[in-house]
């Protein structure tokens, strides 16, 4: 052990004198281990929140769209333009899907909805949510004989008392023409499974049909399409893929992909994490000040002492470092004790969910926690960071006395 670290150490483990400032020290402990351990808390939240939004988002959307500008432009059920996407290195799934507004009718009220035919053959394969529906099969989607099936959500379900087996009406804009006038296109359907995404506005307001159930209500042309979807194995390779596709499919067609889509989202998710870093990281400077001032007191008390160092041959340097080697044992401490403080805490969280989200309101339920090392490593690199800082001014000041001066009246 260095001579600087040795006299560091027994500055901090004395108990002989100097109560308040051992005080003030163990006060400052506390506030760089609460400032860590609230960042590591929170951090870890953060991480989970956008990987949680991300798996409902992907649940009911596919990563890849292809659309037109023109009408028609896709030919029967997608035509050669779905052989291209299927061909782009990537893509794992595509499907032809048609999207429309109607109107749901039932005993209980009405409402808008927004109705999504798909291919259930297709499309169930790397749609997740499909697979897990509340109640219901997906495999009756397409059942032959009486109405046509329909999923719903479970927000939709729950408001208009909907279980599998009931029956709905959906109204169609495209109406047709009578002696009697315009008369808009009225279709039964039976629910046959109620699907979960932990989106509001998908429970709410988002049903799925086959294509030809679809096509059948607004009235389109047998093939008839909105556009194609595509899946690919790994998300956040859907931009690069989705620009291949573009590539290849040319005019008239443009794509989209899903983290385009929800930039905002996540954009504004990012800022929120970065913004509630530097406010937590005020707690921890909040420590660091306190080590200023438990270093500064300290050097006034150890005046005497540090003379008397200084007579025997302690050159500046050492002086110096004894009372930076001090703050950084201050920190080093305060730190361990925020990670165990805040690993702990977070696991807690993680496993038994005790802070529930008012349901209807945000995406979850629960706050999602995962602990990345990343964020272990710089919040332990600033906090320590924060800590010396703290020690230059004190340890300049102790280096800076001069040993005739500090014992001319001892």
């Amino acid at each position: 052990m260095s001579f600087s670290l040795f006299i560091a150490s027994r500055y901090l483990t004395s108990r002989k004198k100097g109560t308040f400032i051992s005080i003030i020290s163990f006060m400052s402990v506390l506030g760089v281990a609460i400032g860590v351990a609230a960042l590591v808390i929170v951090m870890s939240v953060y991480n989970g929140v956008p990987r949680e939004m991300r798996d409902k988002i992907l649940g009911a959307n596919p990563h890849v769209m292809v659309m037109t500008t023109r009408a028609g432009a896709f030919g029967a059920d997608g035509g050669e333009a779905l052989s291209v996407l299927k061909s782009v290195p990537g893509v794992e799934a595509a499907s032809p899907f048609l999207y429309a507004e109607v109107l749901l009718s039932t005993p209980q009220g009405a409402t808008g909805l927004v109705l999504r035919g798909l291919d259930p053959a297709l499309s169930a394969d790397a749609m997740p949510m499909l697979h897990h529906l509340e109640s219901g099969s997906l495999e009756n989607l397409s059942r032959e004989g009486g109405p046509a099936g329909m999923l719903v959500g479970q927000d939709l379900a729950r408001r208009f008392h909907l279980q599998v087996g009931s029956r709905v009406n959906l109204m169609s804009p495209a109406g047709q023409r009578t002696t009697a006038g315009f008369v808009p296109k009225l279709r039964s359907f039976r629910v046959e499974g109620i699907f979960k995404s932990g989106m509001s506005d998908f429970d709410s307001r988002l049903a799925y049909v086959t294509l030809d159930a679809a096509r059948d209500i607004m009235g389109y042309p047998e093939g008839y399409v909105s556009g194609l979807e595509a899946f690919v194995k790994d998300p956040y390779d859907a931009k690069s893929i989705a620009s291949d596709a573009a590539e290849k499919l040319g005019a008239p067609f443009y794509v989209r992909n899903w983290i385009d889509m929800n930039a905002n989202l996540f954009a504004a998710l990012q800022l929120e994490r970065f913004g509630m870093f530097i406010v937590l990281l005020m707690v921890i400077l909040v420590g660091s000040f306190s080590i200023i001032t438990s270093l500064v007191m300290l050097v006034m008390e150890k005046t005497k002492d540090i003379a008397i160092l200084m007579s025997m041959g302690a050159t500046t340097a050492m002086v110096r470092r004894i009372f930076m080697f001090q703050g950084a044992i201050i920190g080093a401490v305060g730190t361990s004790i925020g990670y165990v403080l805040g690993i702990v805490l977070a696991l807690l969280l993680k496993k038994y969910q005790f802070i529930e989200l008012p349901p209807g309101v945000y995406m979850m339920d629960t706050l999602p926690v995962i602990i990345e090392g990343l964020d272990l490593v710089v919040i332990g690199a600033v906090s320590m960071l924060l800590c010396f800082v703290a020690t230059i001014y004190p340890a300049r000041q102790a280096a800076r006395l001069v040993p005739a001066e500090a014992l001319r009246y001892e």
